[in-house]
């Protein structure tokens, strides 16, 4: 019994880390790989922000933490932002384990839920809204790493429309399909204004930069990758491979709990 048990641990742990350096790697090529820039605004999205979140809810805090931290600071220095990659390795590590921290932990009634599905509904499409026909609206240019593949114009009315579409999405999956949807969002949204402060506080204290223009541009980042993280971590919640994974783990939890008593 105590030598399966051991080799269960094994084995969870073998996935673990092979996850964690996949996850790390995929951080990496994509916060390098495909972006938006809107040159009117500097407005600047790349999808590295999905990763960190995909990651942090689907595996927990720990991977979270090294892939959002570790696979960030790798594309800072591979693109040459080498200056950054300090503040980067602390900022989005924080910030891939309280998301994956409070994405496990977060708890509530069912009717508190919905209430809260439907107010963070509201101010995930306030803010789209907002930071989408403020920073993100204009002639957009898309790129593959520095190389640009194409141009664009991106009107204030399509942020509306996608404001709308993601106001009705979430809260009808929060309040008819999935409560616990809101605690994702909860936990995405604290994790999420963490990496805006820290970015703010490191380029103001520590490298003397101007910093207030960067928030709208960071938090436009968090709300898009919120946005997008939440039906691709449902999608691969389906996949066989996590479904293993966590039920070992609360094997695993389980053992340890009649071990230690």
């Amino acid at each position: 019994m105590y030598i399966a048990m051991s080799r269960r641990t094994s084995n969870v742990r073998s996935l673990q880390v092979a996850l964690t350096a996949i996850f790390t790697a995929l951080t990496a090529v994509a916060t390098m790989g495909f972006s938006i820039y809107v040159p009117a605004t500097k407005g600047y999205f790349n999808v590295g922000e999905v990763v960190v979140y995909t990651t942090a809810i689907l595996l927990g805090p720990v991977i979270g933490a090294i892939a959002g931290g570790v696979g960030s600071m790798l594309a800072d220095i591979i693109l040459g932002y080498t200056i950054y990659a300090p503040g980067t390795l602390m900022i989005k590590g924080v910030e891939g384990f309280i998301v994956g921290f409070l994405a496990s932990k977060l708890k509530a009634k069912v009717k508190v839920m919905r209430l809260l599905g439907v107010l963070s509904a509201g101010l995930v499409a306030l803010t789209l809204w907002l930071v989408g026909s403020t920073v993100y609206s204009g002639v957009v240019e898309a790129y593959i790493g520095s190389s640009l593949i194409a141009t664009g114009e991106v009107s204030k009315l399509f942020w509306l429309i996608l404001a709308g579409l993601a106001f009705t999405s979430i809260a009808v999956s929060s309040f008819k399909i999935e409560p616990n949807l809101s605690m994702l969002i909860v936990a995405v949204l604290i994790g999420g204004s963490e990496m805006v402060l820290g970015y703010y506080l490191y380029e103001s204290l520590i490298l003397g930069y101007y910093a207030l223009a960067e928030v709208p541009v960071n938090i436009g980042q968090m709300t898009i990758g919120l946005i997008a993280s939440l039906p691709l971590v449902k999608t691969l919640n389906r996949i066989s491979l996590f479904k293993i994974l966590k039920a070992e783990q609360k094997v695993s939890q389980i053992v340890k709990s009649t071990s230690n008593p």
